[in-house]
């Protein structure tokens, strides 16, 4: 669910642990990460964790997700900024990664993500603009300006 109060744009999940094998978290491998995540309106997503913390590698992840919700990010606020410069873009697909590092107490984060849009154009004497306009989508982009860590950008 999202709704606008004035500036402000508010957004609502809903997260259920789905992964009680009868003892609840009695012991480190004794309960599955499965979860369901759902909003208002749109179908479920089935997550877990990252298969190497013991989840389902048939589910989505955390950081699958944050890595999904950057290029879908900067895919849109790209095409926003085509139409403002006059470039038409025909095609879009990106092949983004990133890079998460644990730390010995456990815990971990991102380091890095690279996005790597590959762009269609009507008109392919305008690569160089499709190329230069990245930079302007990356600072529009909601998700990338939320970030405490890198997010580049290779074009192809």
């Amino acid at each position: 669910m999202s709704g606008r109060i004035g500036n402000e744009h508010h957004y609502a999940i809903h997260t259920v642990w789905t992964g009680n094998r009868g003892s609840g978290t009695s012991g480190y491998r004794d309960y599955g990460r499965d979860h369901t995540v759902s909003a208002v309106g749109l179908p479920d997503i089935l997550g877990s964790a990252d298969a190497t913390f013991h989840g389902d590698k048939t589910r989505w992840n955390p950081e699958l997700l944050l890595l999904t919700a950057l290029s879908e990010c900067h895919m849109l606020s790209y095409l926003h900024v085509a139409v403002n410069h006059g470039l038409t873009v025909t095609g879009y697909t990106d092949s983004a990664v990133g890079t998460m590092v644990l730390n010995p107490d456990g815990s971990g984060q991102f380091s890095s993500v690279t996005l790597r849009p590959q762009v269609e154009l009507a008109d392919p004497s305008q690569a160089e603009l499709a190329k230069e306009l990245h930079h302007e989508a990356a600072q529009k982009c909601f998700i990338a300006r939320s970030m405490n860590f890198p997010v580049t950008h290779e074009p192809l």
